[in-house]
């Protein structure tokens, strides 16, 4: 929604402008300069990127018009999911999540919290330390440096979408002057024709460059650091999950370790201490 605000206030602002100023904005309507700059864009893209990482980008580009899924709910259901299996875990020992670590999709724990079980990679990220843990083979700290090394990966993925669309803005101004130079030329090949109609042409040329630069300020960088921020948000749920599974191998309690976890949170999504301790007393009395 943010975004077509942005853009509407991008060409209002800049159109506008032109127009007070005594601008034509039928001047800058040239289909054929748009044709070269997008189609030369995105042939570039395609040739940068491979399938899974344009797919990627796709789904990036749509989530920019779409709600952030990570709210204070989304985080209370997965601190809930976790105290649920930790308490489970502290109760009747870690043995005791085998079966829901090996079929989460069978748990009547994770049944309960169909926004965290509808994300496969963040239910595997936290059934596979899980079953680590139940195997003891490894201490906190070797989990720990595992955990980095997964997330490291897990972000630098996530990332992919914001450099490609990153790129894209950095090659468009260079082909809003490939477009402009072809301007030139044809304007060159016309010398022949009053000043009149040789100003037209330059005009259409000088507007190559213009929309090369506005498409690429205006849109595509905004939207980069757009996925830029969204590629953190998805990034933030793993944190917690490594938070309060690293808290429960020191021998914290399962509400203490929670509390690890929502002191990670970005300060627009985290609950209250109150509202964590409501929550889990709440799960405690079922």
């Amino acid at each position: 929604m943010f975004v077509i605000i942005g853009w509407v206030i991008v060409m209002g602002c800049i159109f506008g402008g032109y127009a007070l100023a005594g601008g034509h904005l039928g001047g800058l309507w040239q289909p054929l300069e748009v044709l070269m700059i997008a189609g030369g864009a995105i042939g570039a893209f395609v040739a940068a990127n491979t399938m899974p990482a344009i797919k990627h980008t796709m789904g990036g580009l749509a989530a920019c018009f779409k709600g952030s899924k990570f709210t204070k709910t989304y985080y209370m259901e997965l601190m809930g999911l976790l105290f649920e299996l930790l308490a489970k875990a502290r109760k009747e020992g870690l043995m005791a999540l085998e079966a829901d670590v090996e079929e989460p999709e069978k748990s009547a724990i994770f049944s309960k919290y169909p926004n965290i079980a509808s994300d496969h990679h963040l239910v595997d990220f936290i059934t596979d330390y899980l079953r680590m843990m139940v195997g003891g083979n490894l201490n906190a700290m070797e989990i720990e440096n595992l955990m980095d090394a997964e997330l490291e990966t897990h972000h630098h993925e996530e990332m992919h979408p914001s450099h490609a669309i990153q790129k894209l803005a950095d090659a468009t101004p260079a082909f809003g002057i490939v477009a402009a130079v072809m301007g030139v030329v044809h304007t060159m090949e016309s010398l022949h024709l009053p000043p009149s109609e040789l100003g037209v042409l330059i005009g259409h040329a000088l507007v190559g460059t213009f929309l090369g630069i506005l498409i690429s300020y205006g849109f595509f960088a905004p939207l980069s650091t757009l996925m830029e921020t969204k590629a953190g948000e998805a990034s933030k749920p793993f944190q917690v999950v490594k938070v309060v599974l690293l808290a429960s191998m020191n021998g914290y309690a399962p509400q203490t370790c929670v509390e690890f976890g929502r002191k990670v949170l970005f300060s627009g999504e985290r609950p209250s201490f109150k509202e964590m301790e409501e929550d889990i007393k709440n799960r405690k009395g079922k």
